[in-house]
C-alpha cells in the first residue's frame, strides 16, 4: 500500500509539472515587430531584450524605409505589426496622419528630449537615433582616376564625376529621402529639383538601400557614394579604402524611431518591447553605431564623425517632410528612375 501511494503521489507530482509547463508555454507572448534598421544590427540589438524578456517571442519584418512604409499603409485596415522599431520618424508620421499609431509613454520616456520624440505626454512615435548623410569616397580609386575628393553637394555637380556616383532612390530608401528633403529645406523646392537635374547627369545608379552606395563605393564599383555617415564610416575601420565626407553645406537627416501600432487588440508585450528599445542597455547598442542617440551614453562620438554631430545636421522640419512625402517621391520618380536598380 505504502508503495502505491509513493507511485500516485509521483504520478501527481508529474502531472502537476505537465499542467505548469503547458500553462507556461500558453503564456508566452508573440508580437511582430516591423524594422528598416540595418540587417547586421538586429541581432546585437536585440541580446538584452531577450535575456530580459525570455518569454516574448519577437517576430521581425525587415525591408527597407520605402517598402516598411508601403507595408503598413497598406494594412491600415487589418494592421499585422503590433509595434514598430527603427523607421524613419517621416514615415511614421505619415502612418499617424493616417490614424494608425496609438500614442504610448515607453518607461523612461522623460530622458529623450523633445526634438527627438512626438508631441503630448503620450507621444505617437519616439525616436532611438539619428542618422545623416555622408559621402562615401574610395581614395584609392579616386586617386587612380586623377579625381578631386568633393566636400560639398555643390562639388558633386563637377563633370569629372560624371557616371561615377552612386546614390539611394527616396522612394525606397530612407536614407535617399532624407538627402532629398534635405536639398529641398535648404535650397528651396525649385531649386533643389534644378541641382538634382544637374546632380543626374554624374549619377551611375539609384540604389534601393541607403547603405549600399557606401559598400559598393568600398568595393570600388563606384568611386563615390551618397550614403549615410556611419556605413562608411564602419568600413574604413575593417580597412576599406573609404574616406566619409560630411558636406559643408550641412547633413539631412532622420530618427529611427518607434510606436505602437493602433489595432483592436494591443499587446502588453509590445509595450515592453518599446519600453526596452528606449533603455539604456539598447541605447548603449545603438551607440556603438551613430554618433546621436536620443538618450546620451557615455560613448565617446565615434572616430571620423565631426567632433559635435549636432552641428552638421540642417534644420529639419519633420512635418513638412511628411506632408510632402507623396509629392516629392511623385516627382523624383517621374524623372529620375531611369537610373534605378533593378529591384531585389
Amino acid at each position: 500500500m505504502k508503495k502505491m501511494m509513493l507511485i500516485v503521489v509521483a504520478l501527481s507530482m508529474l502531472f502537476v509539472a505537465a499542467c505548469s509547463s503547458g500553462t507556461a508555454e500558453t503564456k508566452k507572448e508573440e508580437i511582430t515587430v516591423y524594422t528598416a534598421l540595418e540587417d547586421d544590427m538586429i541581432p546585437t540589438y536585440l541580446e538584452s531584450f531577450k535575456e530580459k524578456y525570455p518569454d516574448i517571442e519577437v517576430n521581425i519584418v525587415r525591408d527597407s524605409t520605402g517598402v516598411i512604409t508601403a507595408k503598413l499603409l497598406a494594412e491600415k485596415d487589418n494592421p499585422k505589426a503590433d509595434a514598430v522599431w527603427g523607421l524613419a520618424a517621416t514615415s511614421l508620421l505619415v502612418a499617424d496622419q493616417e490614424g494608425m499609431l496609438e500614442g504610448y509613454a515607453p518607461e523612461g520616456i522623460e530622458r529623450v528630449g523633445d526634438a527627438y520624440k512626438g508631441d503630448g505626454e503620450t507621444p505617437h512615435w519616439v525616436g532611438i537615433d539619428a542618422w545623416m548623410t555622408g559621402i562615401s569616397v574610395n581614395t584609392v580609386e579616386m586617386e587612380e582616376m586623377g579625381l578631386d575628393i568633393p566636400q560639398s553637394y555643390e562639388d558633386l555637380l563637377d563633370p569629372q564625376y560624371k557616371d561615377l556616383i552612386v546614390m539611394p532612390n527616396p522612394a525606397s530608401s530612407g536614407t535617399g529621402f532624407l538627402t532629398v528633403s534635405a536639398l529641398m529645406q535648404t535650397m528651396g523646392e525649385e531649386e533643389a529639383w534644378d541641382y538634382m537635374d544637374n546632380l543626374h547627369k554624374n549619377i551611375g545608379m539609384y540604389t534601393h538601400s541607403g547603405s549600399k552606395p557606401a559598400k559598393l563605393a568600398g568595393q570600388g564599383e563606384y568611386p563615390i557614394g551618397i550614403s549615410f555617415g556611419y556605413r562608411g564610416i564602419t568600413q574604413a575601420e575593417k580597412g576599406e579604402p573609404i574616406k566619409t565626407i560630411f558636406p559643408e553645406e550641412g547633413s539631412g537627416w532622420d530618427l529611427e524611431a518607434n510606436a505602437l501600432v493602433k489595432k483592436d487588440t494591443m499587446k502588453p508585450a509590445a509595450k515592453k518591447f518599446l519600453d526596452w528599445a528606449i533603455s539604456d542597455e539598447a541605447m548603449k547598442e545603438y551607440s556603438e553605431n551613430f554618433a546621436i542617440t536620443t538618450v546620451p551614453t557615455d560613448k565617446p562620438v565615434p572616430e571620423g564623425f565631426p567632433e559635435d554631430p549636432t552641428e552638421q545636421l540642417i534644420e529639419n522640419d519633420f512635418n513638412w517632410a511628411a506632408e510632402n512625402r507623396d509629392m516629392i517621391l511623385d516627382q523624383w520618380t517621374k524623372k529620375y528612375d531611369g537610373k534605378s536598380a533593378p529591384e531585389e
